[in-house]
């Protein structure tokens, strides 16, 4: 891979999705290569060429798929979802009580784990409320293969260890005749997901109680990282929760998110 090259591919993840690999040459080429010589293309100009006339965009959301890491696991950060049970939780089931409708986002979908986990939370949390209330989870990522994983639900033994025994009871079934585990279907129907790229304009319809956008931003710069927290602050209800990852961090002097604790932020309430 050529410098040219690199820089070209660079511009076009970094134009269309936001993310920064400006740095990253080698992990770009160790992904791509097997790709360039499968499908006989000479060079890396050859295949973005390829990549840029495909009106299908197979091509387009291969290269994603190729370039995105959909790293993550059941448990991960689970101070968060203890966060949601003992204090957001209580508060927007008081705030919604009339409507009983919560809407909640995961932005970052990945494989599944997260937006499954926070189903299996709001299920137990509400328990036999549950059925009165609309608590779907819209599970979004950019990346088409780590979603059709994710729909697919099934997992290892090891993958649902760090799961709580009660949710691993009630919530996954073992696969008969192999050594897997699925999300039960009343979990899978708590879920919606879909593709979506972060950098388009965001269409929701209502604004989110709940706003999932843990360990994304660590692949976007400082602009681009701003201009995203901004479109979610403005997607969030009065009062609503953003969760980021533990190790991101947020410039409160850009976009006016209250601090509750470190990697959880708070939308200011409208002033009455």
């Amino acid at each position: 891979m050529t410098e040219e090259e690199f820089l070209r591919i660079s511009r076009f993840v970094k134009s269309r999705y936001g993310i920064d690999m400006s740095r990253k040459k080698e992990i770009m080429q160790g992904r791509l290569e097997n790709t360039l010589r499968n499908r006989g293309f000479r060079n890396y100009h050859d295949y973005m060429n390829a990549v840029e006339m495909d009106t299908s965009g197979s091509l387009e959301r291969e290269l994603v798929d190729l370039l995105t890491t959909n790293h993550t696991f059941f448990g991960r950060e689970f101070e968060h979802f203890d966060y949601l049970r003992q204090v957001v939780l209580p508060a927007l089931k008081q705030k919604e009580e009339m409507s009983k409708d919560l809407c909640i986002w995961c932005g970052a979908a990945s494989t599944g784990q997260e937006p499954y986990m926070l189903a299996m939370l709001l299920k137990d949390y509400f328990g036999y409320e549950h059925p009165l209330w609309d608590t779907k989870v819209l599970a979004t990522d950019v990346s088409t293969a780590a979603l059709r994983q994710a729909m697919e639900g099934k997992y290892t033994a090891e993958q649902i260890a760090e799961l709580p025994d009660t949710w691993k009871h009630r919530f996954m079934r073992p696969v008969p005749h192999g050594e897997c585990y699925e999300v039960s279907p009343d979990i899978k129907n708590e879920v919606l997901f879909r593709q979506f790229n972060l950098m388009e304009p965001f269409p929701f319809r209502r604004k989110m109680h709940i706003v999932f956008l843990r360990n994304v931003m660590i692949y976007f710069d400082k602009e681009t990282k701003n201009a995203l927290l901004q479109k979610v602050y403005d997607c969030m209800e009065p009062g609503g929760y953003l969760f980021i990852g533990q190790t991101e961090t947020i410039d409160r002097t850009i976009v006016p998110f209250e601090l509750v604790q470190p990697s959880i932020f708070r939308k200011q309430e409208e002033k009455r």
